[in-house]
Order: structure tokens, then sequence, then C-alpha cells
């Protein structure tokens, strides 16, 4: 059986743990790489930070998009996302809107 075919079997609360242990690991690292980085090591710093980010981008991300549909079953963590989502669309939405009407103002044709 494969690794994802493993994760895929896993509960919701179970898939939850597996995707706070590394988020869990991984943030307060950064933290640390930015003591380092203040201690005056910048080199060791910026490669401690890097690595978290790549780490979170590439492992949990992953893991997030694998347990995703288990996690919605958690009526709690299901009413967050969507919330979640609910905000994200609408900044986008606000954002896209305005540029839309900035782009309309400085057109010549509207400055007539």
């Amino acid at each position: 059986m494969s690794l994802r075919k493993s994760i895929e079997g896993l509960g919701p609360y179970p898939s939850l743990f597996l995707l706070a242990l590394p988020a869990a690991t991984v943030e307060p690292l950064k933290l640390v790489a930015v003591a380092v980085a203040g201690e005056g090591h910048w080199i060791t710093g910026t490669a401690m930070i890097v690595a978290c980010y790549a780490f979170s981008l590439l492992v949990v991300e992953r893991l997030f998009v694998i347990v995703k549909p288990k996690l919605l079953t958690i009526p709690w963590f299901a009413k967050i996302w969507k919330a979640l989502v609910f905000v994200r669309t609408r900044m986008i939405g606000t954002f896209r809107g305005s540029r839309t009407e900035n782009a309309i103002r400085d057109t010549p044709s509207a400055s007539k």
C-alpha cells in the first residue's frame, strides 16, 4: 500500500493530527531562524528560513491537499474553511474591482 493511500485511509481527526505535526514543527523553526539571523548569523538564518518555507510549501501544502476531504467532514473545520474561502473570495473581488475601476478612470476616453 502506498503512503498516499495510507494517508487517505485515515479518519478526520488522525488526518488533522498528521497535518498539525509538520506545521507545528515548521512554524517555531521560522522564529528560531529569525533569532539566529538577529544574532548576526545572516547566512545561516536566511538558509533556515528558506528551508522552512520550502518545507511548508512542498510537504505541508501537499499533505493538506491529500487530507482536506477528510478535514471537511469535521463540522467546525468545514465552517472555518468556508469562512476563510468567503473572505478570500471577497478580498480578491474587491482587489479586482478596484483595479478595473482604476483602469477605466485612467483611460483617455474616460477622462474627457
